[in-house]
C-alpha cells in the first residue's frame, strides 16, 4: 500500500535503515497498525483509517497526548508523526494485552487509577473532548452523509442532556484524558502497565476517562467503589460514585453514534452496525434502571 511504503521511506531517514518487511498488527477498527525495524529500533507505525478526521481525531493531539503519557511513564515513547501521508510512530512495548477480566482484579484496578490518576495530572493539551457534544456532531455528520440515525438518538439525547445538567453543578476541572479505556488498549508489560491508542484524547471530564474504563471492562458496583477509592486516596462519596455511573451512560452513547458515522465513513470490514445497536441496547436498559435518577440527584455532590 501506497502510504505505508511512503511512511517507510521517510522514517529510514529519520530512524535508520528499515530491516526486514512491516508486519500488521491485529486489532483497532479506525487505523491499520504496523510493527517495523528500523536501525535496530522496533517501532508501530500508525495509518489512519478512512476520513477519521470526520470522528473529531486531531493527529497532532494524539501525538501530544501520547507523549505527555509517556513522559508520565504509562504510554509508549513517541518517535515521529508524518504529515504527508499521515503517520504516527511509538515505540513497540513487548507485552500481552490485557482482557476485562484481567482489568478487573483489583491488584490490576489499583494499577489503572494509579495510571489514569498520573494521566490527569499531566500538563494541558490544546485538544478538548465532551461527549455531550461529540455525539451531537456525529449525528450531523451522519445526516450530512444521508445516513439515516437511529430513532433512539433521540431518547438518548434527552437522557443526555439530564446529565449534563446535573453534573453542572459540581465543581469541574479539565484534566487530559485517554477517552477510550478499552481493554485492547491495556497492554501488561515488564515495566508495567501500558496505555495505547491516544488519538480520541483530550482536556475533558476526568469522570469520562472513570466511567469509560468502567462500562468498557464490565465492573460491577463494588468494583466501580474499589476502583473509585483507589483514584482517589479515599472512600468515594455518593455524588463522586454518581458521575461515575453517569459517564458510563455517556461512553455508551459515544460508541454508538460512533458505530452510526463509522457505518457512513469506513472502508473496514467490520460490522457497524451491530456495534452501535449493541450500545443504544445498553443506553436503553440504563434509562429503565429505576435508580438512574437517584443518580441524577447524587451527581451534583461530586468533586474534583
Amino acid at each position: 500500500m501506497a502510504p505505508l511504503a511512503d511512511s517507510l521511506a521517510q522514517l529510514s531517514s529519520r530512524l535508520g535503515e528499515l530491516e526486514g518487511d512491516p508486519a500488521p498488527l491485529a486489532g483497532g477498527i479506525t487505523n491499520r497498525n504496523f510493527r517495523a525495524r528500523f536501525g535496530g529500533l522496533d517501532v508501530v507505525i500508525r495509518l489512519p483509517g478512512k476520513d477519521t478526521g470526520q470522528l473529531e481525531i486531531d493527529r497532532g493531539a494524539e501525538r501530544d497526548a501520547n507523549a505527555c503519557a509517556a513522559r508520565a511513564g504509562v504510554a509508549p515513547e513517541v518517535l515521529a508523526l508524518l504529515k504527508d501521508p499521515p503517520c504516527l510512530v511509538t515505540r513497540f512495548v513487548e507485552g500481552e494485552e490485557m482482557t476485562p477480566a484481567e482489568l478487573r482484579v483489583p491488584v490490576a484496578m489499583k494499577e489503572v487509577a494509579a495510571a489514569l490518576r498520573a494521566v490527569h495530572d499531566c500538563e494541558p493539551i490544546s485538544a478538548g473532548f465532551s461527549a455531550f457534544r461529540l455525539v451531537e456532531l456525529f449525528a450531523e455528520r451522519t445526516r450530512a452523509r444521508r445516513a439515516e440515525v437511529p430513532v433512539a438518538y433521540e431518547q438518548s439525547s434527552v437522557t443526555a442532556g439530564r446529565i449534563e445538567t446535573a453534573l453542572r453543578t459540581r465543581p469541574h476541572e479539565q484534566v487530559l484524558c485517554h477517552n477510550d479505556l478499552l481493554a485492547a488498549n491495556f497492554l501488561r508489560s515488564p515495566a508495567g502497565l501500558r496505555i495505547v491508542d491516544w488519538e480520541y484524547a483530550g482536556m475533558g471530564d476526568r469522570y469520562f476517562d472513570l466511567g469509560n474504563f468502567a462500562v468498557n471492562n464490565g465492573l460491577d458496583e463494588e468494583q466501580e467503589e474499589a476502583f473509585l477509592a483507589a483514584y482517589l486516596g479515599e472512600p468515594a462519596r455518593a455524588g463522586q460514585l454518581a458521575a461515575l455511573r453517569l459517564m458510563r451512560f455517556m461512553s455508551d452513547f459515544r460508541e454508538a453514534m460512533w458505530g452510526v458515522l463509522q457505518g457512513a465513513l469506513s472502508d473496514l470490514d467490520f460490522d457497524f452496525e451491530a456495534y452501535a445497536a449493541k450500545h443504544f441496547d445498553r443506553l436503553g436498559e440504563a434509562e429503565a434502571d429505576p435508580h438512574f435518577a437517584v443518580l441524577l440527584e447524587e451527581a451534583g455532590g461530586a468533586a474534583g
